[in-house]
């Protein structure tokens, strides 16, 4: 047992006044990143958990040794088709980026032979992210644009993790710097259609998206043109560019709202047109079709519609049915082609991808021109997340799909849109594993008002439910964000040491819809704790786990819920791994100069001018809900550069655990871990991942006594 003692956070005094509430908060100071008392404290925090944890370097090491040794590191991506090029990124052994790469492209329905040892024929280097990250110990790439006649990059990269990117340009004839002069933007680039100008958004002083501007490449910031401001500090935006390269696309909205204006890409100098002016608590998105628009909607029912608009559409009164959607299903995203459209949409639970075919071209366009859908089915797994990737060009003949599901790895295929034929590219390598040791289930939990949650469990082939197994169960539950099934390498490590590994599809999420997020949100949020506790009461009631051996984890929103769910019932775990956890909701949302404060009410209410939010929240935040009884063991982990969950809600959260609980801190210590030069996703560079991912999971497997495999990998 270690004898090192934790950091002790002083008090001091801080009051918070509201609906005549008073709050005293004596570690609100620990905000400021610029007070040398606070990242001392940060420094302390993360001395203590490496002393703490001392002892797991061998199992962090041998974590990352299994990753490395199950991982292709020298190898490449399918190529995309675009234009006269396949575009393609490659890894090799030894570097933590990925190296984006071109080569002549002959016939797009045969992909060049995948060595990753050989360069293709006529290859060119676009971009090295490795040379980018030199003298940095971080790198994120925010935008990664080609021109549409293949000249020009516009990329745009953050070296400290605080999501604000610097912009290049580069000729790709010459690879010379175009341009580097416009700093400190969002995220996204697009070029004009004749690669002269780009188009980019900057942000607030809140880190929200908020002002579209164009640049000419070349000229001085000075005089870039602001295209549009968007003051409703509800509203986000994005920008993008239709897959024909003819429109700019901006689009704009709030949780509950949306608003799409399209710009002629060809005359950078023409007006901005509105398709549809927003209406509170309509959405809706708009795809550029050629000759017509593509328009899916709510303003029908909450589960979205698919109409069809004309080109010059500037009211929804000129939107026209399409395709209604069957019970069960929930659309979520089309794309457009000039032989086709495919509708991304999910059905009972489960993502799908279903191909419209463009039967003929009237003029106007009329709704037959589109023929009976036909959903893309890959192999006849029930828990397969089945995503349309799509095409770069409009005259595609064919999509590009991936497959994968908990114990099966990502597999790459094109579907042939005529005949329906399927050509298999790449599964993703998993090196000296045989896949058929696991197995995966998908159970149902009945929560406390009676409605079925369902689990996803993942583990070794031939595991007992006999209440003896350790567990890590994972959830989310926030802005309809789906927990779709996924294949992890690094999740082996755990299945083989006996861990039983669940996922609650918890309300909040949009796995069973928009009405299952409408359902965990607002003033029913407490739905998604309530269902995460159920969902850990089942693991023990049906034997897969052992009652002292369940850890939580959750990461963001996540991290509220693991944090909520420890509040409500402590008992239940005996650990929690809450990863850049927002656990001070309460505090964050009532301050609107925060960064994403006033975009987040429409997800939580707005607690500043309604006292019965104020009190709903009040009731579920961890911060302000730890009580004075045994806790699980808690590791939280933070980002000091993070704009998105600031690393003052886990460091006061922290304090206070340490303060009320009654946990021995030697058997079930309270741990924080700051990343000093990082942002919302933890570390860059996947050997960094790599270690940061070891360093988290050793330390769960050691608070749930499964530190040792129990049984041999295959050798597949």
């Amino acid at each position: 047992m270690s004898t090192v003692q934790p950091p002790v956070a002083p008090h001091r005094p801080s009051r918070r006044e509201h609906h005549g509430e008073v709050f005293e908060d004596p570690f609100e100071w620990l905000r400021d990143a610029q007070d040398p008392a606070v990242v001392a404290h940060l420094e302390a925090e993360n001395t203590y958990a490496e002393e703490r944890t001392a002892h797991l370097a061998p199992l962090r090491s041998e974590l990352v040794e299994e990753i490395r040794s199950r991982t292709l590191e020298t190898d490449l991506s399918v190529p995309v088709a675009a234009g006269p090029w396949w575009y393609y990124t490659r890894t090799r052994e030894g570097q933590q980026y990925g190296i984006h790469c071109r080569a002549p492209l002959a016939d797009r329905a045969v992909v060049p032979a995948l060595d990753p040892e050989q360069p293709l024929p006529g290859e060119q280097v676009l971009l090295d992210d490795n040379a980018l990250a030199e003298g940095h110990e971080y790198l994120a790439v925010g935008a990664y644009e080609i021109s549409a006649d293949h000249d020009r990059l516009a990329y745009s990269v953050d070296v400290s993790g605080d999501e604000r990117f610097d912009l290049t340009v580069l000729d790709l004839t010459t690879g010379a710097v175009l341009d580097d002069s416009v700093r400190g933007i969002g995220y996204g680039a697009v070029f004009s259609r004749d690669g002269a100008h780009v188009f980019y958004v900057r942000v607030d002083d809140a880190w929200r998206p908020h002002e579209l501007w164009r640049h000419e490449v070349g000229g001085d910031p000075a005089d870039d043109v602001l295209l549009h401001r968007e003051d409703d500090e509800r509203f986000w935006m994005g920008v993008d560019r239709s897959r024909d390269d003819r429109w700019v696309v901006l689009g704009l909205g709030s949780r509950t709202t949306s608003e799409v204006h399209l710009l002629d890409a060809t005359d950078v100098t023409a007006p901005m047109r509105c398709v549809a002016p927003r209406r509170e608590g309509v959405e809706y998105d708009v795809e550029p079709a050629a000759d017509h628009l593509l328009v899916l909607h709510n303003e029908r029912q909450r589960e979205w519609d698919l109409a069809w608009a004309p080109l010059d559409a500037t009211s929804h009164e000129q939107w026209s049915p399409l395709l209604d959607r069957a019970d069960g299903e929930r659309f979520l995203g089309v794309d457009a082609y000039d032989d086709f459209a495919v509708l991304t949409l999910r059905r009972d639970g489960v993502p799908a991808a279903r191909v419209l075919p463009r039967t003929g071209r009237s003029a106007p366009f009329a709704a037959v021109d589109y023929g009976t859908g036909r959903d893309v089915v890959v192999g006849d797994d029930p828990m397969a997340t089945v995503s349309a990737l799509g095409a770069a060009d409009p005259d595609a003949d064919r999509i590009r799909v991936s497959h994968e599901s908990w114990v099966s790895p990502r597999t790459i295929l094109d579907v042939v849109v005529a005949t329906g034929e399927q050509v298999v590219h790449k599964q993703h390598p998993v090196l000296g594993v045989d896949l058929d040791d696991y197995e995966q289930r998908r159970e149902w939990v009945t929560a406390p008002d009676g409605t079925p949650v369902p689990l996803s469990l993942v583990m070794r082939r031939g595991t007992q439910a006999d209440g003896t197994n350790p567990g890590l169960l994972y959830g989310y539950g926030s802005y309809e964000l789906s927990m779709d099934p996924y294949f992890s390498t690094a999740r082996l490590s755990l299945l083989d040491r006996g861990v039983v590994y669940a996922v609650a599809h918890v309300r909040g999420g949009g796995e069973m819809g928009r009405a299952w997020y409408e359902d965990g949100r607002l003033a029913t949020k407490r739905n998604t704790f309530t269902d995460f506790v159920a969902c850990a009461e089942h693991l023990h009631d049906r034997g897969w786990v052992a009652r002292d051996r369940l850890a939580a984890e959750g990461g963001s929103a996540g991290g509220l819920l693991v944090g909520a769910a420890a509040n409500l019932a402590p008992e239940r775990f005996r650990a929690v791994l809450a990863a850049v956890p927002f656990v001070d909701a309460l505090t964050t949302i009532l301050r609107p100069d925060l960064p994403l404060t006033v975009g987040e009410w429409d997800e939580w209410g707005n607690p500043l001018a309604d006292p019965e939010v104020y009190a709903y929240m009040r009731s579920y935040s961890p911060y302000e809900g730890v009580r004075a009884v045994e806790y699980p063991a808690v590791l939280a982990t933070t980002s000091l550069n993070d704009t998105r969950v600031s690393f003052t809600e886990p460091a006061k959260w922290v304090a206070r655990l340490r303060e009320v609980v009654t946990n021995d801190p030697q058997e079930r210590p309270v741990l924080l871990r700051t990343e000093m030069v990082a942002g919302h996703g933890g570390r860059s560079g996947r050997y960094a991942a790599w270690e940061q991912t070891a360093w988290e999971w050793a330390w769960v497997l050691d608070q749930i006594g499964a530190g040792e495999v129990v049984a041999a990998t295959g050798g597949g």
